[in-house]
């Protein structure tokens, strides 16, 4: 028979390091399936300067800092991996590969992270960490002093575009409809904020620069006229996707697909619990999975000890 693990986790971002780093240190065997690259969305950020009690570190540096803890707990990792199959509702949870494997698990602890969703335009990919950002919270103050583009017309275009101009001199907000779909105060915030302009009924075709992000091109949607615009970064605000197609239908998700938990990060599924950027939430840092991650795999770890 295969090895059961009392705890499988899926997703090596930093949700499911974090509570690979709890579990294993509890001397619960852990096992971390990971289809990507370890460390998640953090991979992809420049610079954290906001991480408590780190000054400034790489994205990629604080995610390899994570795995070495975990796997110095004994932490099994296993990335670049896909999984095919998941059978949770079973006392032993069951996880599938693409190569022929199977993991068994006592727990589950969900962590497959997310992605804001992403324009798909020329230059995108080259500029991300580069001038392109999916977080004022995160990266405004390298923003000081400069101008910036927002892109999105909802809620969280509009209060991360105020957001932004305790850093730029100038936030340029481009959207696609000639109205917003975002609360009248929301609007009202933005539109009497001296700092900001607005280019409506127009989309972004593409990104320019040389190392960093130099300008965009934008097209007016009744003219068809594109222009160039030149900006020292684009900050994309156009929603924001769950990584939860693979387990659509296994856990209650809710209409945006992400997966719902109570306050000890527990799905309606027995021994199975969610962190990270994948669940109901507001807010989505490092230090916000960090956080889920550790309740969650505290939570794990009761619910094995009973």
């Amino acid at each position: 028979m295969s090895e059961i693990f009392d705890t499988i986790i899926i997703g090596g971002g930093a949700a499911g390091l974090t509570a690979g780093i709890y579990t294993s240190r509890a001397k619960l065997s852990t096992l971390i399936l990971n289809e990507g690259a370890v460390g998640g969305q953090m991979v992809l950020t420049e610079e954290i300067a906001n991480y408590p009690g780190v000054e400034t570190t790489k994205g990629f540096m604080l995610a390899n800092t994570m795995k070495m803890q975990a796997k110095s707990f004994g932490c099994k990792i296993k990335s670049g991996i896909k999984i095919i199959k998941y059978s949770l509702n079973e006392k032993v949870k069951v996880i599938e590969l693409q190569d022929g494997r199977i993991f068994n698990g006592k727990s589950v602890i969900l962590t497959p992270g997310g992605r804001p969703r992403s324009l798909k335009i020329e230059g995108e990919e080259q500029f991300k960490g580069k001038g392109i950002s999916y977080c004022a919270t995160c990266d405004g103050d390298f923003f000081t002093g400069k101008e910036v583009v927002v892109v999105g017309g909802g809620n969280s275009a509009l209060e991360e575009a105020v957001a932004l101009t305790a850093f730029a001199t100038k936030v340029t907000i481009v959207h696609q409809f000639d109205h917003f779909q975002a609360f009248e105060h929301a609007i009202q915030e933005a539109q009497n904020n001296p700092k900001i302009e607005f280019i409506m009924e127009s989309e972004l075709r593409g990104f320019y620069g040389n190392e960093q992000l130099e300008k965009v091109s934008i097209e007016h949607l009744p003219t068809g006229k594109i222009s160039e615009f030149k900006t020292d970064g684009t900050f994309i605000f156009v929603g924001y996707q769950p990584n939860t197609e693979s387990i659509d239908g296994l856990v209650e998700l809710n209409e945006r697909k992400e997966i719902i938990v109570d306050a000890d990060k527990k799905t309606n599924v027995e021994g199975v619990f969610a962190a990270g950027d994948c669940i109901v939430k507001k807010y989505r840092q490092v230090t916000t999975a960090v956080a889920d991650g550790t309740i969650a795999a505290l939570s794990a770890a009761e619910f094995l000890r009973n």
